[in-house]
């Protein structure tokens, strides 16, 4: 609902669009697209995806007519070869709501080329981080790179608590942490935040809302300041939060 009612969340990644100038793509890592291998999108005229049922019918109307940026995809997955990391065009994948959502605010005018990228839930953190730290090169080029995901994303716990103002200990607790771990640089623990956060696992029952981070985190220089720029909630169990790498 955030592409229809954004709040103070929206505001944030409007203004995140404006800071970074015109860049001459996005590569959206968005947890909505699970794959075996790392799978760029290869189609020039991306559709709209609906990957969701039951909402107001508004939401349903909205295109985001960015085009893709097949070029873009192909050196993504050079690089990822050249890493040893095997990995896959799909040429006809259009863009899910992870994408478009957030792009919606960062680049209302859809005039931005646009690649995708997908998830992989049965491979780990480490992973998704050399899949970052492959595609740092785009970079170089004026790509920007995005996850897009939540902080926390247990959907049952927000089901029954989404009309709740404060947010749900744990959930709190794990932003916390989370924020911690970026702030102290310690991408170790942060990568096996299921052993090393007493909250991870409930925070997060599946992994593949909080694996964008880890490709996002990866991209940035080694070192580089986590910057938060939103730490909000919706309802008492999803935590928005927004950070900037360098």
């Amino acid at each position: 609902m955030h592409a229809v009612n954004a709040g103070a969340v929206g505001e944030i990644w409007a203004t995140i669009g404006r800071s970074v100038g015109r860049p001459s793509a996005v590569l959206m890592v968005t947890a909505h697209w699970e794959t075996n291998l790392p799978t760029l999108s290869g189609n020039p005229n991306p559709p709209t995806i609906y990957d969701f049922g039951g909402f107001p019918e508004p939401l349903y109307q909205i295109r985001y007519p960015a085009v893709g940026a097949p070029a873009v995809a192909a050196q993504a997955a050079a690089l990822l070869d050249a890493a040893g990391i095997a990995a896959t065009i799909d040429d006809a994948r259009g863009m899910d709501h992870g994408t478009w959502v957030p792009l919606l605010k960062l680049f209302p005018d859809a005039d931005i080329p646009v690649v995708q990228l997908s998830v992989q839930p049965a491979r780990n953190p480490e992973q998704h981080l050399a899949v970052g730290r492959a595609l740092r090169p785009l970079r170089d080029g004026g790509v920007l790179i995005v996850g897009s995901g939540h902080l926390t994303h247990n959907l049952r716990d927000w089901m029954q608590s989404r009309d709740e103002q404060s947010p749900l200990p744990y959930a709190l607790a794990f932003q916390r942490w989370v924020n911690a771990q970026l702030g102290s640089g310690d991408v170790a623990a942060l990568s096996r935040y299921r052993e090393t956060s007493a909250d991870g696992l409930r925070a997060h029952p599946t992994p593949e809302h909080f694996l964008p981070l880890f490709v996002a985190l990866g991209a940035a220089d080694d070192g580089a300041p986590a910057e938060r720029l939103f730490d909000g909630f919706e309802g008492a169990a999803l935590a928005l939060d927004a950070y900037r790498f360098q």
